[in-house]
């Protein structure tokens, strides 16, 4: 809810318009009635997208749902295969995870073991596109200047797993690419996803990165953020509540003490 809050503000405030999408690649947590609970909530709060409005899910009238998308999928999948960067991985993350000597709090890195295997791009293994061990440098609308090396993060990126789904990190940077977006506003807990997304983006063919703003989190615990999975307060029982959308917004914002000001971060 705080993310779209601050989507619509930095749209605003750049006399852009906002692309609604319901990232449900994961075929096996997603639910309709999940889809129907984000809708709810982003009408009652008076956020209704540019680009693919509510109305227009409700009525199966866009192609907002990453679950549609299996063809663009499938072509910038094409891209990758004639440049001889995507290759068959079967390693289960149980194995990744035993080989792994990097302190527990750190992303789990993959080491490559399939690379050079030959394994065919067939539905009962993992798909994955080779990174180079090279910085990816770009500048934080609200953080500054990063440098990132995808290689040395999570080694060859994973874009579809083992059951056939496509990972969130392919996706989203392939659906960013197709559908123009030029400006991407998401929390600090997606920053380091951020080196990858642009290098993948490159190989596809993107000649130009979107900007990217990374906000703050609402944390319940100074190492946990609130999250509607883990049975924390959504907007729904705000509403229950007798809570305005007025008083949710202003709620929101107050917690992270950080907003836009006469359009500057």
């Amino acid at each position: 809810m705080l993310n779209a809050v601050l989507v619509w503000e930095a749209a605003r405030a750049r006399d852009g318009q906002v692309l609604f999408r319901i990232e449900d690649h994961d075929r096996e947590r997603s639910r309709p009635e999940f889809e129907s609970a984000i809708l709810d909530d982003l009408d009652w709060l008076g956020f209704q997208p540019d680009i693919f409005p509510t109305d227009a899910f409700r009525a199966g009238r866009c192609e907002g749902r990453q679950s549609d998308r299996e063809t663009v999928y499938l072509d910038a999948v094409g891209i990758l295969e004639r440049k001889g960067l995507i290759y068959g991985c079967d390693c289960t993350r149980k194995a990744i995870a035993a080989g792994n000597d990097a302190p527990e709090s750190a992303e789990l890195r993959y080491n490559n073991r399939c690379r050079d295997r030959g394994l065919p791009l067939d539905e009962a293994i993992g798909w994955r596109v080779r990174m180079d061990d090279d910085d990816e440098t770009f500048d934080d609308l609200r953080l500054g200047r990063q440098s990132q090396n995808p290689a040395a993060q999570c080694g060859d990126l994973l874009i579809r797993d083992r059951i056939g789904n496509w990972t969130y990190q392919f996706a989203v940077t392939v659906d960013d690419w197709r559908q123009h977006i030029d400006l991407i506003v998401r929390g600090v807990d997606l920053l380091a996803s951020t080196g990858r997304q642009i290098r993948l983006a490159r190989l596809l063919g993107r000649a130009t990165p979107p900007a990217f703003l990374h906000h703050p989190l609402i944390m319940k615990s100074p190492t946990q953020k609130l999250s509607k999975s883990d049975g924390d307060t959504g907007v729904r029982d705000l509403r229950a509540r007798g809570w305005t959308p007025a008083r949710v917004i202003e709620a929101a914002l107050a917690l992270t003490g950080w907003q836009m000001v006469n359009g500057k971060w």
